[in-house]
């Protein structure tokens, strides 16, 4: 789904909004007492009626008061050439031997993100997106800032974030209480309702944008979260983290992504579901480490052909390709080519995935998982293990070689390794050496990437080929081969000698000449 954008910055258009917040007298609240904005109460009094309703206004104007903007000030690294215009051409050494070799300090430049959140209790806890809160590339968030729709501003606190499901909980203070919200219950969400959303799209302030729910549980394919509602309420950039409200002010979701060629709304746009968000969103909030359920296995959905190769029902099921050495997978017995039917007798279905279902089930739990093997049906028990970061699931990876690289080679862990030879490089595991078509005890570093521009690429080297050596000494770890190249760069070499092994060919020495 590579059109799915997240909806994540915009440009700051500050605009004055409706001020809000105020508590009212109810009956059967003390007066100036604070009350959710869309405790039940107040909200039989502003609901549309039944079918389709005359006007969102009054709606609008209860919830509008607990969605604030969420900026972030950011210091962002700017990649420089030294100043060299004939970077990336082989005149690029002449004129750094002209410059004297001489380094530039790192440049860096201000940036910011704006997004969307919304208050969910009365002492200023907000949530929103994690993506509207982190840094961009080679940066770090300097400072977060919460404004409210009467324009008043507070710096916030990060209190905590979760990567996978991309929710971050942020903390301001004041004497006042906020105005806030409470989750609903999206599992009742159908196709057909209509939902309103508000949020800050493009930096414009508090706007209001309506529909219906296009579709529940939508699944995009990336990822043991990728659940979502779907909504033709229109989502823009600036909208992330900004809530989608049923007809009764429920948040039944957090608005989190489009689908969009262009990059502004076609209509089709995705929030978080609320039964997905209130239960990390309430540990994110009280300090409590998010684990998850982990097996150890590498899946794709079951096809139609599959499924009618086998004699299975269509739309059920996903198909094991491979099994981690010493994971809870293979300690209970699933093998590559079994298809997982179910889950702790949950059925796996599109909707409901597999690593959806495995990822909310506490590690250490043992649970039953009906299989396909063998034209016949069994049951394995599984105790479930933890799911390990990521960064620690990127290393251990399965590592296709013949997958396309990314243009933009993103984050590396060693930056002297991508900043100098242009690589980005990965410990070999026994598991990539399968892979690779190597043995099973190969020492060294795999190219998971190569800078296009850089001469490890014009002396050919790519993805998929093993680093054994730099300058005779052997690497098995990235600081190894950092070490060779501050060697290089204190003796004033030029280049760094890499001994390397390629699919189906013998190893050889190429010397890589250092960037500067």
């Amino acid at each position: 789904m590579k059109d799915v954008k997240p909806v994540r910055y915009a440009y700051s258009v500050t605009a004055a909004l409706l001020a809000g917040g105020a508590a009212l007298s109810l009956a059967g609240y003390p007066a100036g007492a604070q009350v959710a904005q869309n405790d039940d109460m107040r909200m039989s009094n502003v609901v549309p009626r039944a079918g389709a309703p005359a006007s969102f206004a009054d709606l609008t104007e209860q919830l509008q008061p607990a969605v604030v903007n969420i900026s972030t000030r950011q210091r962002i690294e700017v990649p420089t050439n030294n100043g060299n215009p004939f970077a990336g051409t082989p005149f690029e050494d002449l004129f750094n031997r002209r410059n004297g070799g001489q380094e530039r300090e790192p440049q860096y430049r201000e940036g910011q993100s704006l997004g969307s959140g919304f208050f969910i209790s009365a002492d200023g806890y907000v949530v929103t997106n994690n993506h509207v809160v982190s840094p961009s590339g080679r940066g770090t968030v300097e400072e977060i800032t919460v404004t409210l729709p009467d324009g008043s501003e507070y710096e916030a606190e990060l209190v905590g974030t979760d990567a996978q499901s991309d929710l971050a909980v942020l903390k301001v203070s004041r004497r006042e209480d906020f105005p806030f919200v409470r989750f609903g219950d999206s599992s009742q969400a159908r196709v057909g309702d209509w939902v309103v959303a508000i949020g800050n799209p493009f930096g414009l302030g508090g706007t209001v944008t309506s529909g219906i729910v296009s579709s529940v549980l939508r699944n995009t394919g990336a990822g043991a979260y990728d659940r979502y509602i779907q909504t033709d309420a229109a989502i823009n950039r600036g909208n992330s983290g900004g809530p989608l409200f049923d007809m009764q002010g429920n948040v039944i979701g957090i608005n989190n992504a489009i689908y969009s060629p262009s990059g502004g709304s076609v209509g089709i746009g995705f929030a978080i579901p609320a039964e997905t968000a209130a239960p990390i969103v309430a540990k994110l909030r009280e300090g409590v480490e998010i684990e998850r359920g982990y097996l150890g296995i590498q899946i794709q959905p079951v096809t139609e052909d599959v499924a009618a190769s086998l004699g299975l029902q269509r739309n059920r099921g996903e198909f094991v390709q491979s099994v981690q050495p010493g994971q809870p997978a293979e300690e209970a017995g699933l093998e590559p080519g079994d298809i997982v039917l179910s889950v702790n007798n949950r059925a796996v279905t599109p909707d409901q995935t597999l690593s959806y279902l495995v990822a909310n089930i506490a590690p250490g739990t043992t649970i039953p998982l009906e299989i396909f093997r063998e034209g016949e049906r069994r049951r394995l028990n599984v105790t479930v293990g933890k799911r390990p970061s990521e960064e620690e699931l990127r290393q251990s990876q399965m590592f296709d070689p013949d997958a396309e690289p990314e243009e933009d080679m993103g984050p590396a862990d060693s930056e002297i390794i991508e900043d100098r030879l242009g690589l980005q490089v990965l410990e070999i595991t026994p598991q990539i050496a399968r892979q690779l078509g190597a043995g099973a005890d190969t020492d060294g570093l795999v190219i998971a990437a190569v800078n296009q521009n850089s001469d490890a690429a014009r002396k050919g080297l790519q993805r998929g080929d093993i680093i054994l050596s730099a300058n005779y000494r052997a690497v098995t770890t990235v600081a190894d081969l950092e070490g060779a190249v501050r060697t290089a760069q204190a003796e004033n070499r030029e280049a760094v000698l890499l001994r390397v092994q390629r699919r189906g060919r013998p190893a050889q020495y190429v010397a890589v000449r250092l960037s500067r």
